[in-house]
């Protein structure tokens, strides 16, 4: 008889006094980055208050990187810029129409990267290496110059004079060979990044990082399809 009662007891508890489940309160609202911006009862922010938030939040995240952030940017500005003049070689010098294809994709492709690059560095009051491109060549002035040449995949100047001075069968055997090269240092560069401590931490960084190393990996093998498919030495007409 008394374990009847304690039952009757917790379930009469359950209700809400007209036998009604309690509705929820009403939930905070958002901001556009997830947070809170008001609780019930209070009064709600307005469109310029929350427009504040989202600006600091954007701000802070721009004070996340790092001294190694900020030199492989600027590093991979120079890389870039290096592979703009051996890719603006090939319709000189007699290159195979596959090969002018890539050499113009490879120029499309870095000239936005390098875009990127130049902006994020911007963003963050950082030195901003200036690319000129002329007739005569390209030319990247600003910082980042003196360790140019010191960084994974860079072409010597001998390598670069060879390539100027290639032709048609040679050029499009040498240009893969010597890109191949090019290419596997940026993604060297990359991994070097990741391998810093606290580094590549900024969003933008991370996923540019990122999109080089798959990007310049997955050009890699096709170029290496594409060395391997070229007739050889004693082939050639």
């Amino acid at each position: 008889m008394m374990m009847a009662s304690v039952t009757f007891v917790l379930l009469s508890g359950c209700g809400a006094g007209s036998g009604a489940p309690a509705s929820p309160g009403p939930a905070p609202s958002q901001d556009p980055a997830g947070g809170s911006i008001s609780a019930p009862g209070s009064e709600a922010l307005t469109a310029a208050e929350v427009e504040a938030i989202y600006r600091s939040r954007i701000e802070a995240a721009r004070t996340r990187f790092t001294e190694a952030d900020v030199h492989f940017m600027t590093g991979m500005i120079h890389h870039h810029a290096q592979a703009l003049e051996i890719s603006r070689m090939a319709p000189e010098n007699g290159a195979s129409s596959t090969i002018q294809t890539l050499a113009a994709r490879i120029i499309n492709a870095q000239r936005d990267e390098i875009r990127i690059m130049q902006r994020w560095l911007g963003d963050r009051g950082q030195p901003v290496p200036e690319l000129h491109e002329t007739e005569a060549g390209v030319m990247v002035h600003g910082p980042g110059h003196e360790h140019m040449h010191h960084m994974p995949g860079m072409l010597t100047d001998a390598q670069i004079r060879e390539l100027a001075g290639a032709q048609g069968l040679d050029f499009d055997r040498l240009f893969l060979t010597l890109m191949i090269e090019h290419h596997r240092g940026a993604v060297h560069m990359v991994h070097d990044l990741f391998a810093t401590d606290g580094a590549a931490q900024d969003e933008e960084v991370f996923r540019f990082a990122s999109d080089v190393q798959v990007d310049q990996a997955t050009e890699v093998a096709r170029m290496e399809q594409m060395l391997s498919a070229l007739p050889s030495g004693a082939d050639a007409p």
